[in-house]
């Protein structure tokens, strides 16, 4: 099967590319900075790998790279919680994905041959926030910030499927594997000073990246598969949870608490999504007959940490 993927050099794509490429598939990578995809893919490693320079918000040559291919995976978009929202980050952050999925579909209807599935990215924040409430896949979408994002996304997304191509929508939860999020949890529970953040009583809906990387495989490759799945592991933990069995993985405490207005001086708006949190359960995933392999966050986080 050949692939195109956006987002390929991000903590996601990476790992995609490198199952897709070991199971045999090709990978056409679509980057914005092609010299880090030929490092991170070097032929000698990934002969099955094509990188291809495109700017996810224009249209180009890159596009006529579609025709031929039988499924796109679409990653790509500003990171974020990388810095404090403004008026100008939040537009970027809905531009990115939503006038970059619009080109991916420009692309597929330009093209001769039409992938026959496309698996977009979208993210739990459809659901807004909550700390009582249980969403699965036929939840209404929430109205804060995050949640107009993914309604974007996923609604620019749609057309697809009158271009004669399946459509799969993945809406990720917070990944865990070395690196990414946790990652930046990491340090202070390393230096004996981990803890949760605010109250500790949000939920905290989370996917192993292995998992989401054969979902998304399982996506492209089951014809069965449309419409929308949560990609969140079936057993969401609170935040004081999670801290805790991080604290164990490593044989560190986890005592310190983080003060939310800690997170809100430093992420201003942007900290309520993490100080709130969603449980978010994947029943229409686990309905369609995919399996997690790290459904504990236990597991999980010692299979990351021990590993």
């Amino acid at each position: 099967m050949k692939v195109a993927v956006t987002g390929a050099t991000g903590f996601v794509g990476q790992r995609l590319v490198e199952r897709l490429h070991a199971e045999g598939h090709s990978i056409l990578v679509l980057a914005r900075d092609v010299m880090k995809a030929s490092r991170l893919f070097p032929k000698s490693q990934f002969p099955q790998v094509q990188s291809v320079a495109y700017m996810p918000k224009e249209s180009g040559d890159w596009q006529g790279q579609i025709s031929g291919c039988e499924g796109v995976v679409n990653l790509a978009g500003e990171p974020l919680f990388g810095e404090r929202w403004t008026a100008n980050s939040k537009q970027e952050i809905i531009a990115s994905r939503q006038l970059g999925t619009e080109k991916i579909l420009e692309a597929i209807a330009k093209a001769e041959v039409k992938p026959s599935v496309l698996v977009n990215a979208s993210a739990i924040g459809y659901y807004g926030t909550s700390e009582t409430a249980t969403f699965d896949e036929n939840s209404p979408s929430g109205n804060d910030f995050l949640a107009q994002v993914c309604q974007a996304w996923e609604a620019a997304a749609q057309p697809v499927t009158e271009l004669g191509s399946r459509l799969v929508i993945l809406r990720i939860g917070i990944v865990l594997d070395q690196g990414g999020a946790l990652g930046r949890m990491l340090p202070p529970f390393q230096l004996f000073g981990g803890g949760p953040v605010g109250t500790g009583r949000q939920w905290f809906s989370w996917v192993h990246r292995e998992d989401l990387v054969r979902l998304v495989i399982e996506a492209l490759t089951n014809s069965q598969m449309a419409g929308v799945y949560n990609a969140t592991a079936p057993q969401p933990v609170r935040m004081n949870e999670f801290c805790s069995a991080l604290g164990k993985a490593i044989n560190r405490p986890s005592w310190l608490p983080v003060p939310g207005f800690a997170l809100e001086l430093l992420l201003g708006e942007a900290a309520q999504v993490i100080l709130t949190g969603q449980n978010v359960q994947s029943q229409q995933t686990q309905a369609a007959g995919f399996e997690f392999q790290f459904s504990n966050v236990d597991q999980a986080l010692n299979q990351i940490l021990q590993s």
